[in-house]
């Protein structure tokens, strides 16, 4: 994996915290894959991702002997408000 050339900021995508990836490091690949600026990289070109280190979707077919989620009912609409005409504001007038 290529080596920094500057020290780079990203937000860790399982802790949520942020990570600091100094210059001349190889950052941990699921951090590098964030670091999406050519200039930020020794050669110049943003590293693509490993499909090995990526983390796998679970399969839904699999059928793993899990439990399925539950299929959510949709939502009831909120009752709209009834149309009602608008009333205009009168302005009183100034005695003179």
């Amino acid at each position: 994996m290529p080596r920094l050339l500057s020290t780079v900021y990203v937000k860790d995508p399982t802790s949520h915290e942020w990570v600091i990836c100094e210059a001349g490091t190889e950052p941990e690949p699921h951090l590098a894959q964030l670091i999406r600026t050519p200039s930020a990289w020794e050669n110049g070109e943003v590293p693509e991702p490993d499909p090995a280190d990526t983390p796998a979707a679970p399969d839904p077919g699999a059928g793993g002997g899990g439990q399925e989620p539950a299929a959510q009912e949709p939502a009831e609409p909120e009752p709209k408000p009834e149309n009602k005409p608008r009333t205009r504001r009168t302005t009183a007038k100034a005695e003179e």
